[in-house]
C-alpha cells in the first residue's frame, strides 16, 4: 500500500509542476522568454523523470511479516529439465521452462530504518529473477543455462539501482539484494516462498520437496 501511494504522490507532485511550468511560460515578459523557455524545459524533464520513478516504484510491494509472497512448482520434462510454474500471492502465475538440478529466487529490497516502521512505512520488494543451477562444475560450464527476468516494470528507469548507488549518500534507505539459497529442483515439488529483513526464504510444501531437500542436505 505504502508503495502505491508514493507512487500517486510523485505523480501529483510532476502535475503540480507541470501546471507551474504551463503558467511560467505563459507570462508577457517577453524579455525573459529565453529563459523562462530553459527553465520549462528543465523542468519538463523533471517531470518526465518523476513520472517514470513513479511507474517504477508501483512493481514493488510492500513486505508484510510472515506472509508467503509466493509459492514454485515443478514438473520435469527431461534429464535436468522441469516446468518452474511460480504463483505469486495474488494468483498471477508464470511458467518458466529450467535446467539444471536447482533452483534460485533474487529479489530486489528496499530496507527502511526501523523508526519509520512505527509509520506503518514497511521494507518493500520486488521479485527480480529466477535461474536454474546445475550440481557439478562440468555442467555448470558445458550444459544449457537458464536465467529468466521477473521485473515488471514499463520504463528503463530503476530506482533501486540509483539508491544502490547513492548508499553511501542517502543512508535513510537501504538497497539490496535478496536471494534463496539454491534449492534442489524434483519432479512433482512444490515450495512457498517468504521474504524477511534478511532474505529469501523457501520452504518445501509436500513430500516429494521434503525429500529432495533431506537428500540434498
Amino acid at each position: 500500500m505504502f508503495y502505491t501511494v508514493f507512487s500517486l504522490t510523485v505523480i501529483l507532485l510532476a502535475v503540480v509542476l507541470t501546471i507551474w511550468i504551463v503558467k511560467f511560460l505563459l507570462k508577457d515578459h517577453w524579455l525573459l522568454g529565453w529563459l523562462r523557455g530553459m527553465v520549462g524545459l528543465g523542468m519538463s524533464v523533471v517531470v518526465i523523470v518523476l513520472l517514470l520513478v513513479a511507474l517504477d516504484l508501483f512493481t514493488y510491494r510492500q513486505l508484510l511479516a510472515d506472509k508467503t509472497i509466493a509459492t514454485i512448482s515443478f514438473t520435469q520434462r527431461g534429464n535436468q529439465m522441469y516446468d518452474g510454474a511460480l504463483v505469486y500471492h495474488t494468483g498471477h502465475q508464470r511458467v518458466f521452462e529450467l535446467h539444471g538440478d536447482q533452483w534460485q529466487l533474487d529479489a530486489r529490497v528496499f530496507q527502511w530504518p526501523k523508526i519509520l516502521h512505527q509509520w506503518g512505512i514497511k521494507p518493500g520488494y520486488r521479485l527480480d529473477r529466477i535461474s536454474g543451477r546445475y550440481l557439478t562444475l562440468d555442467d555448470e560450464n558445458t550444459k544449457k543455462r537458464t536465467v529468466y527476468s521477473l521485473s515488471d516494470s514499463l520504463t528503463d528507469v530503476d530506482i533501486w539501482m540509483w539508491l544502490k548507488r547513492m548508499s553511501e549518500w542517502l543512508p535513510i534507505v537501504d538497497a539490496y539484494y535478496g536471494s534463496a539459497t539454491f534449492v534442489p529442483m524434483v519432479d512433482g515439488g512444490q515450495y512457498e516462498i517468504a521474504l524477511s529483513a534478511s532474505g529469501l526464504l523457501s520452504r518445501p510444501l509436500n513430500k516429494p520437496a521434503k525429500l529432495a531437500v533431506d537428500k540434498w542436505r
